[in-house]
C-alpha cells in the first residue's frame, strides 16, 4: 500500500550525518537552493510570457485530398461484361490535420511534409481563428519538411518565430511544445530535452533528432518546440507510442536543419540545396573498432569515394575514419550526414580523420551535387516494370537515394501502388543493369526492353550494393 511521505526540515548537522562526504559549505548551498517563496511574485512564476509571445506564430494546417472510390469488381472482366461499366465513381475527401510555424512575416509557414503529402487543398488557421488558403512552395521528403505560403494576405505582416541554434541545446533544458493535438485546438505542453542526436529513429533520411518528454500527440506534427528564450528549437515530427497517444517520447527536427529548408524556399528553389560529399560512409561496429585499434566504436568509416567529388578533391580516402567536422565530434554516419547537410554552401568544411592511426585534417568544398540529365520517365508497357518511375543516375540522385558514390545506370525512383512493378517486388533505389541479357545504360534502353512482349523476363539489378538475378514469367 502506498503511504504519504512526510518531509521535515534538516539542520546542517543532520545533513552532515546523512552525507558525511559533503563539506559544510556544500550542505549550506543545497539548503539555500530550497526555500519558501518570499513574495507574491514568486508564487506566480509562469511560462505564460513566453507562450503569449510565441503562440501567434504557431498555426493549424488542414490538408485535403480527393480520392476516387473504386470498386474492385470493376477490375473483373466478367463483371464488366455482364453488368457494364458504371459512370463516374463517387469521390471521397481525405483530410489530415497538423500544425505549422510562421517563419517569415510575409506568410511563410514550415510544417511536416507528411501533413500535406498528396494534398489538393491546404488551409492554414491562425491562433486568432483567421483562415487562409495556402500554396505548397517546397516539399522535402528527406527531412519530412514542407514550406507553405499563405494566399491573399493583402501584404499583412505576421508574427514569426526566430530560429534557435539547436546545437546549443543541452539534455535537461526546459522546452515547450505547441500544436493542435487531436484537433482540440492550440495547446501548450512542457517538458525537457530528454536526449540529443537520436540517430536510430527511422523517420527521415537525416537521422538526428531532439528527443523530448513534452507531450506530443497526433495533430502536433509540424508544430513548434520552443526554448526558454522563445525561439524555435525544432519542429515536432513524431512520437514513439503503443497506444497512439503521448508516452513521453517525442522527436523534433532540429532548428538548424529547418533553417536550411526554409532558406531554400525563400530563395525560390523547388528543391533543397545541400552540400554533397561524394563518398559512402558506414558505421563502425565493435569488430571494426577492434581491427582499427579503437577504444570505442565511434566515427564514420569511408567505404567508397566517387571520382571528382568534393571528398576526392579534399583527399578523403577509402578506410579513412571521420571523427569530427568543424570541431564537432562525429559518432556515426547519421551524425555526419546531419552536420554536413546543415553547413552553408560555399567555402569548406574542416574534417578530421584517423588514417593509419594518425590524425589528418582535410578541407572539403561545400558544393552541390551535379544533376545531369535524369530523363525520368514512367514505364507503362505491359511488363514487370509497369508503374515504375525510373531515371538516369546522376550524382545528385545517387546522393538522394543513398546509392554508392559513382553509381551509374538506371534506377527506380518511385512505384505506383497499383502497378505491376510494385506487385512483383521492385523497390525504390533498385538499379536495373540488364534485361534479357541486354545492358541497360539509359532510361530509353529500359523503356525499349519493357515493350518487347516476351514471356520470360531475366533481370539483373543491384539492391543495397548486392547484385541480384531475377527470372519472372510474363
Amino acid at each position: 500500500m502506498l503511504r504519504p511521505v512526510r518531509f521535515a526540515a534538516l539542520s546542517v548537522l543532520s545533513v552532515l550525518v546523512l552525507a558525511g562526504n559533503l563539506c559544510q559549505a556544500e550542505a549550506q548551498d543545497r539548503t539555500q537552493d530550497r526555500r519558501v517563496p518570499s513574495s507574491q511574485a514568486e508564487l506566480r512564476l509562469s511560462y505564460a510570457p513566453i507562450v503569449q509571445r510565441v503562440q501567434p506564430a504557431v498555426v493549424n494546417v488542414y490538408a485535403a485530398k480527393t480520392v476516387q472510390n473504386r470498386n474492385p469488381l470493376l477490375d473483373d472482366p466478367i463483371f464488366r461484361r455482364f453488368f457494364g461499366v458504371p459512370g463516374q465513381q463517387p469521390e471521397q475527401m481525405q483530410r489530415s490535420l497538423g500544425s505549422g510555424v510562421m517563419v517569415d512575416s510575409t506568410g511563410l509557414v514550415v510544417t511536416n511534409n507528411h501533413v500535406i503529402e498528396g494534398a489538393d487543398q491546404v488551409k492554414v488557421s491562425l491562433a486568432d481563428k483567421r483562415e487562409y488558403e495556402a500554396e505548397i512552395v517546397l516539399k522535402d521528403s528527406r527531412t519530412d519538411l514542407a514550406v507553405l505560403r499563405l494566399k491573399n494576405t493583402n501584404k499583412e505582416k505576421f508574427t514569426t518565430l526566430d530560429f534557435a541554434n539547436s546545437d546549443e541545446l543541452l539534455v535537461g533544458d526546459v522546452v515547450l511544445a505547441i500544436g493542435n493535438p487531436f484537433g482540440v485546438g492550440q495547446t501548450v505542453t512542457h517538458g525537457i530535452v530528454s536526449a540529443l542526436a537520436r540517430t536510430q529513429v527511422g523517420i527521415t533520411d537525416y537521422q538526428f533528432f531532439i528527443q523530448t518528454d513534452a507531450a506530443i500527440n497526433p495533430g502536433n506534427s509540424g508544430g513548434a518546440l520552443v526554448d526558454m528564450t522563445g525561439r524555435l528549437a525544432g519542429i515536432n515530427t513524431a512520437i514513439f507510442s503503443r497506444s497512439g497517444g503521448s508516452q513521453g517520447i517525442g522527436f523534433a527536427i532540429p532548428a538548424n536543419m529547418v533553417r536550411v529548408v526554409v532558406a531554400s524556399a525563400k530563395s525560390g528553389g523547388k528543391a533543397v540545396k545541400r552540400p554533397w560529399l561524394g563518398a559512402r560512409l558506414q558505421a563502425v561496429t565493435p569488430e571494426i573498432a577492434e581491427t582499427l585499434g579503437l577504444k570505442l566504436p565511434t566515427g564514420a568509416l569511408v567505404a567508397n569515394v566517387a571520382p571528382n567529388s568534393p571528398a576526392a578533391k579534399a583527399g578523403l580516402k577509402l578506410s579513412d575514419l571521420i571523427v569530427s567536422i568543424d570541431g564537432q565530434t562525429i559518432d556515426d554516419p547519421n551524425a555526419f550526414d546531419y552536420r554536413f547537410a546543415t553547413r552553408p554552401l560555399g567555402g569548406t568544411a574542416d574534417i578530421e580523420v584517423q588514417r593509419g592511426g594518425k590524425p589528418v585534417k582535410l578541407a572539403v568544398p561545400l558544393e552541390t551535387a551535379p544533376d545531369t540529365n535524369r530523363d525520368e520517365i514512367v514505364l507503362t508497357a505491359r511488363s514487370p516494370f509497369q508503374g515504375a518511375k525510373v531515371a538516369n543516375i546522376s550524382p545528385a540522385l545517387a546522393d538522394e537515394l543513398h546509392l554508392d558514390a559513382g553509381a551509374e545506370g538506371v534506377v527506380v525512383t518511385d512505384l505506383a501502388d497499383d502497378g505491376t512493378a510494385a506487385n512483383v517486388g521492385f523497390q525504390k533505389g533498385d538499379i536495373i543493369l540488364a534485361v534479357n541479357n541486354q545492358k541497360i545504360a539509359r532510361t530509353g534502353d529500359l523503356e525499349k526492353a519493357s515493350k518487347t512482349g516476351t514471356r520470360i523476363w531475366r533481370i539483373t539489378l543491384v539492391r543495397g550494393g548486392q547484385q541480384i538475378n531475377v527470372t519472372l514469367g510474363g
